[in-house]
């Protein structure tokens, strides 16, 4: 069973309409950066839970997390209207593989993310942790529209920080923005736009691919990388070259 503790809630950042983040301070175990924990609050008498990636680095005592309101959803909305000094659980322990000992060694590292997914590699990437083992690294955001795009600022801090080792690609599905490709991942990737935008190549000899966010994206994303590049998802007992996590 899960240990819960009782957390504080010192910031909420509302991004747009539906998306936000909350900060709170509580004495979590500490955290491989990629992880998740689960927050809880009561609702008429019974614990509602969701899990939610760390979007802050290990180690830093203001816990970040990145939101999505659903709009009939029995967390997110009451989560959404939490000020600070509210108090919200946590779960002690974090969980989850989606960390960079489970990624094999390679040249080019792809951070591909949808939506609120960026949390994970925002948390690996300001960690800063393990990853002189690749050359390259690509952060790839895809978002609906521009004003999604809520890390933008921290991605670009971040790309100064890696001194030409971080690429950064936007992408946005429903317009058109200057300095973002246009579309969804899988037929950016099909089409060799992503590629080109960033410079590197992704194949099988080179690259491992990261993929967290919309169920449908990274299905669509294996499936077209092992039809089209002769890529496979990485096992322990079985090295390849993707390692995914679902966002629902």
């Amino acid at each position: 069973m899960a240990e819960w503790i009782t957390g504080k809630v010192t910031k909420v950042t509302n991004w747009t309409d539906s998306l936000f983040s909350i900060t709170l301070n509580a004495p979590v175990a500490p955290f491989t950066a990629g992880q998740f924990a689960k927050l809880a609050l009561e609702v008429d008498g019974e614990r509602v839970q969701r899990a939610y990636s760390y979007v802050n680095a290990p180690g830093d005592d203001n816990l970040e997390f990145y939101l999505v309101t659903v709009p009939d959803g029995k967390l997110s909305p009451r989560l959404f209207a939490l000020t600070p000094g509210d108090e919200v659980m946590i779960t002690k322990e974090a969980a989850g593989f989606f960390v960079l000992e489970e990624v094999p060694e390679c040249e080019t590292l792809w951070m591909l993310a949808t939506g609120t997914a960026i949390g994970p590699y925002l948390s690996i990437l300001q960690e800063s942790k393990d990853l002189d083992r690749f050359n390259n690294i690509v952060l790839v955001h895809a978002a609906r529209f521009a004003a999604d795009l809520s890390y933008l600022p921290m991605m670009q801090q971040l790309q100064q920080r890696y001194n030409g080792k971080l690429h950064i690609q936007t992408v946005v599905s429903r317009e058109e923005v200057a300095g973002s490709l246009t579309g969804r991942v899988p037929a950016l990737i099909e089409s060799g736009q992503l590629e080109a935008a960033v410079g590197l190549k992704m194949d099988a000899d080179t690259s491992h691919i990261m993929l967290c966010g919309n169920p449908q994206m990274v299905r669509d994303t294996q499936q077209l990388l092992k039809d089209s590049r002769q890529m496979r998802k990485h096992l322990r007992r079985k090295p390849g070259h993707m390692t995914s996590e679902h966002y629902w």
